[in-house]
């Protein structure tokens, strides 16, 4: 052998051994920060419901002397309060009191009866009390609202103002007051006062409209009463109802011991049943009541969200009447509302995740119920795959799997052919219609059935489903329009929108009763399907559409289509309508069509979107053969490789696919993983507080900007206010700063067309980010002076995302040369400089880039060699373009 060769040979196993000792020296950093983050989580859990111990009674003590101090304060104050309102009342008594005594007075001894004497007394008695009734009257003229002269203000006071009434306090309250005001006086009214009511008692006649659907009625979806058989509960009986008799009333209620004899039966078991028919409340209830809990073992409960999770178990402490946090609680991240005592427990599946990390075997658990399995989400998913897992090696263990569809089959032979229990659910039948034929515009369609509804069937109110925004507004127009057409010809029609953007407080307006007389229509997204459901809804007009967010993993695509739905979805939405009173739902698609064009159930999330974070979770849990983990639905392989080379990229996994340290420190954050290495990466930068603020401010961006129809060149100007010369991130924190410099204003955010509820969700989420940035050893500093550091920040997680200005004029990403296109919203859509990094890529007409930030092509080299080669970052837009071309903005040297 050569010398040459030995040497080579040599130093190839030197390198090796060196890579080998980093590695070890790596995976032992990763352990000790898993370690003490443990000891931290025990340390800063909140205990909403902590045992009582030295630290429970030293509480107490210091509660009960606050107590003290503030009685002795109160009390004062209280005592003149409380003579105030003695004299008040005592006044009232003696009035009644002399009025009484004058009336039998003079009903006993007539004039002629009595002395000279007894008669003055009597007067004086009546003189007396005609004061106290016109004093009284004097004092409610005092109450008017009405001019005063100003009290006489000490120096270095300031007067207190006082609204005159609720509306003073809105924005411009008394411009409209005073259009108000204008437009009462101008109102020109005529005929009499009851009119209306006439006209209500006298026979309705039909209305002919000029466009009509032809509907089929197709099949019946049959409910647990009949529509004959017994009377409807009305909503004022229903909150008379204890809890008892609403516990009798529920679906579930008379498979109480099928259910328990089931369960004893069958390790594990599927439990079919809707949305409503009392599963998650009531199925750890009666296991309590069985004894499943005797032997000091819990039931566990999961929940897709963690709103859910608190609600429920604050509901079935209630029923249960123990205190929340005592035999029921819950867990959610950051907040454990349970102690040694709690038995029945509910839990977000992510909670569940963490438990896996310290509990591998679930050991204190005696049932685990999976609810709302039927969701598909992607934690549900992969909990599926580590129950059955335990499920094999501890027999004692009940697993329960709830589901709401017609998915019970699939979830029966992925768990080793398990029987299903099934639950009949609607409390009423539900008549389905078809069109005769395909509907070409089913807004236009949608329109016409809500009028041809309105005309023609009893009262109630209509849920419309429809795929997003643009198209309730478009669809909200159209309903209008042709309401306002055809007069007092129909009743009155309140037409609701409700989508995600829409700011809370008209959101909250599809909850309140509808007037007498009147019916409602809901244009609603699929949120109504099941996250949320609306009284009196007795119409549901499904056209089959919704939107969905599909990942190409070949281009790293993220695409957002209205798709047609499945059966599954297809039922759901019917099932809104047979809630409080016997339902129709009006398909605007053919009976063959539903039968031979719509899939059977939704695709799961799992299959159809980035599984970066999914395989950053499952390798944080010990589970390092992707491939062959059992999952109910298997994403596509291609998929599953792109998100290992994409974590390997980032430095989440080294060469070996093992979790390094920094993965450790990315997998705490509930984002993605490139969101999480830029909030890594702010530490080397020295910007952490900017970072962070941009993070919060791009998981609300879809949602920040208000454009109402009525004034879109007032929200766009307002819009443009805010844009940096450096890009979109930098337009956001500027919007968050200025939101902050204003002391949080509802005020401002609605005279700069901003949601106010979405900047609450982003400053809510800022919060629980720096929570998570300490949590994982971040020091919390700001580089205020400098954009460059900020932008290098985002580059280091980003840099899959990098696009270039072509000769062309066009832009292309730099790996997989694929044309796209600056989002017209952007603050950069007419700059146009050499190198651009974007948040994500959506295809909605054309392939547009989100939220882009100026970067500089050297910077890739810095943050990402591994992934660049000098090469590829070497083109003529390094170099300066022909005027032609060159419409950047100048760059700074």
């Amino acid at each position: 052998m050569s010398k040459h060769s030995r040497h080579r040979k040599s130093s190839s196993s030197e390198d090796s051994s060196e890579e080998d000792a980093e590695r070890r020296r790596d995976l032992k950093e990763r352990d000790e920060f898993a370690k003490r983050l443990k000891q931290r989580d025990e340390g800063q859990t909140r205990n909403v419901a902590s045992s009582s111990g030295n630290r429970g009674y030293a509480d107490a003590a210091k509660r009960l002397k606050l107590e003290t101090e503030d009685r002795e304060k109160l009390l004062p104050q209280l005592r003149v309060q409380s003579r105030r309102q003695y004299l008040e009342k005592r006044k009232e008594d003696k009035v009644a009191e002399l009025e009484a005594d004058i009336r039998d007075d003079e009903y006993l001894f007539p004039d002629a009866e009595i002395t000279e004497r007894e008669r003055r007394d009597r007067e004086y008695k009546k003189n007396l009390l005609q004061i106290a009734k016109e004093h009284e009257k004097a004092r409610e003229l005092e109450r008017v609202q009405r001019y005063r002269m100003p009290k006489d203000v000490k120096k270095g006071e300031t007067e207190e103002y006082v609204e005159v009434d609720e509306r003073e306090r809105m924005p411009h309250s008394e411009q409209k007051k005073w259009e108000a005001e204008q437009l009462a006086s101008a109102v020109y009214k005529f005929g009499s006062k009851d009119a209306k009511e006439r006209a209500a008692q006298q026979e309705e006649y039909e209305l002919l409209l000029d466009e009509q659907i032809d509907f089929i009625q197709a099949l019946q979806m049959g409910g647990t009463k009949e529509k004959d058989s017994k009377r409807e509960i009305t909503e004022a009986e229903k909150k008379k109802m204890t809890i008892e008799e609403t516990q009798k009333s529920l679906p579930i209620y008379p498979f109480k011991e099928d259910l328990i004899a089931a369960i004893n039966e069958h390790q594990i078991l599927i439990i079919e049943g809707e949305t409503g028919s009392g599963k998650t409340t009531q199925i750890p209830q009666y296991l309590y009541e069985a004894g499943f809990t005797n032997d000091g073992k819990k039931i566990g409960c999961t929940q897709p969200r963690r709103v859910a999770a608190m609600s429920v178990a604050a509901r079935v402490a209630e029923e249960m009447s123990v205190k929340l946090g005592n035999e029921v609680g819950y867990s959610i991240r950051f907040e454990d509302c349970t102690t040694e005592r709690t038995v029945i427990k509910y839990m977000t599946d992510g909670t569940l995740h963490r438990e896996f990390l310290s509990e591998p075997d679930l050991a204190t658990y005696r049932v685990m119920i999976i609810d709302e399995a039927h969701e598909r989400t992607l934690h549900t998913d992969i909990l599926f795959g580590l129950v059955k897992d335990i499920a094999r090696f501890r027999k004692d263990l009940k697993l329960l799997i709830s589901s709401a569809t017609l998915d019970a089959e699939k979830f029966s032979d992925f768990f080793d052919k398990a029987p299903i229990f099934r639950i009949p659910g609607r409390r009423y039948p539900v008549d389905i219609f078809y069109t005769k034929a395909p509907e070409a515009d089913y807004i236009d369609a949608c329109v016409v059935s809500v009028l041809q509804i309105h005309a023609t069937q009893p009262l109630g109110d209509i849920l419309v489903f429809l795929t997003g925004q643009e198209e309730i507004e478009a669809c909200q127009e159209m309903l209008q329009d042709r309401v306002k057409r055809l007069g007092s010809k129909l009743k009155e029609l309140i037409i609701l929108p409700i989508y995600a953007n829409l700011p809370s407080d008209m959101q909250a307006k599809i909850f309140e009763p509808t007037p007498p007389n009147a019916r409602k229509v809901i244009l609603a997204t699929n949120i109504a399907e099941t996250s949320l459901t609306i009284d009196n809804i007795i119409y549901v007009i499904d056209p089959g559409f919704a939107k969905q967010n599909n990942f190409n993993s070949r281009t790293g695509m993220e695409t957002l289509l209205v798709v047609p739905i499945s059966k599954a979805s297809a039922n759901q939405r019917a099932g809104r309508a047979g809630r409080v009173a016997p339902g129709k739902c009006f398909r605007l698609y053919t009976a063959w069509a539903y039968n031979n064009e719509l899939e059977d159930n939704t695709v799961p999330e799992i299959q159809r979107i980035n599984l970066g974070n999914a395989v950053l979770m499952l390798k944080t849990l010990g589970i390092h053969d992707l491939l062959h983990f059992d999952f109910l639905d298997p994403p596509p392989h291609q998929t599953l490789i792109l998100a290992l080379e994409q974590l390997y990229a980032l430095g989440a996994l080294n060469h070996h696919g093992e979790l390094t340290k920094l993965g450790r420190r990315m997998a705490e954050f509930p984002v993605d993983p490139m969101m999480g290495k830029m909030l890594l990466a702010s530490e080397k930068y020295k910007c952490s507080e900017e970072i962070v603020t941009i993070a919060a401010m791009l998981s609300v961006n879809g949602a920040i900007f208000y454009r109402p129809k009525d004034k879109i060149i007032h929200a766009d100007t307002a819009r443009k206010n805010f844009n940096h010369r450096n890009g979109d991130h930098l337009s956001l924190m500027q919007v968050y700063n200025q939101w902050v410099e204003s002391d949080y204003s509802t005020q401002w955010c609605y005279e700069n067309f901003i949601q106010y509820r979405s900047m609450k969700r982003a400053r809510d989420v800022r919060e629980q980010l720096v929570g998570l940035m300490q949590r994982v050893e971040i020091e919390m500093v700001s580089s205020v002076s400098e954009t460059t550091n900020i932008r290098k920040a985002v580059t280091a997680g980003y840099f899959y995302h990098v696009a270039r200005l072509s000769k062309g004029g066009n832009y292309k990403t730099v790996k997989h040369n694929q044309d796209v296109m600056i989002h017209p919203n952007s603050a950069l859509f007419e700059d146009l400089p050499r190198w651009l990094l974007y948040h994500e890529l959506v295809f909605t007409t054309k392939e547009f880039m989100r939220s882009v930030i100026d970067i500089e092509s050297k910077w890739l080299l810095e943050v990402a060699p591994h992934y660049y080669k000098p090469k590829e970052l070497e083109d003529s837009t390094n170099k300066k373009m022909p005027k032609t071309i060159g419409r950047s903005a100048p760059t700074e040297k």
